[in-house]
């Protein structure tokens, strides 16, 4: 299967999280390289635990789960973080200070989330026509944007069936 950024940005809502979590990471790493950087042991196990966590991840639950990679601390999992932010690989979602990890490595975009106050789950909203007056609008104020993050509350689909 291809990996999730050949979906249409034309939609509404498409699913951000990779589908092929091998693929991905191969992507990934590929990406790091282009962009002169290296994808370190920690920084793949990382990527790895989110892609493979059911919604965000707080950066504690990660530390906890990064077994078997000797004295991990607290500023090594932030570091890996920031890393994967910047490389555009993972969103932060600040109100639930917690990480997802987003499947675009082809290009650049702003997140908009929809979080679920029922359930705290968060899925991300491709709102191109948001993102474009965001950008025209930061623009038009003498603002250089390089990414945002917009969130949303409310009750998810499923919570409010």
């Amino acid at each position: 299967m291809a990996i999730s950024h050949s979906h249409d940005h034309g939609a509404a809502n498409t699913p951000c999280s990779p589908q092929d979590t091998e693929a991905f990471l191969q992507e990934a790493e590929a990406l790091v390289v282009r962009q002169g950087q290296r994808m370190t042991k920690i920084r793949r196990k990382v990527l790895r635990l989110l892609l493979d966590s059911d919604g965000p991840a707080k950066a504690y639950d990660l530390l906890a789960n990064l077994d078997g990679e000797g004295a991990a601390k607290p500023p090594t999992i932030y570091r890996a973080l920031d890393f994967l932010q910047d490389t555009g690989l993972v969103h932060k979602i600040e109100s639930l200070n917690a990480y997802v990890a987003c499947g675009h490595t082809s290009h650049s975009h702003s997140a908009v989330f929809l979080i679920c106050d029922t359930c705290k789950g968060a899925e991300e909203l491709h709102a191109t026509a948001t993102s474009a007056s965001l950008k025209a609008e930061t623009h038009a104020a003498g603002f250089h944007m390089t990414r945002a993050v917009v969130e949303v509350r409310g009750i998810c689909r499923n919570c409010a069936a």
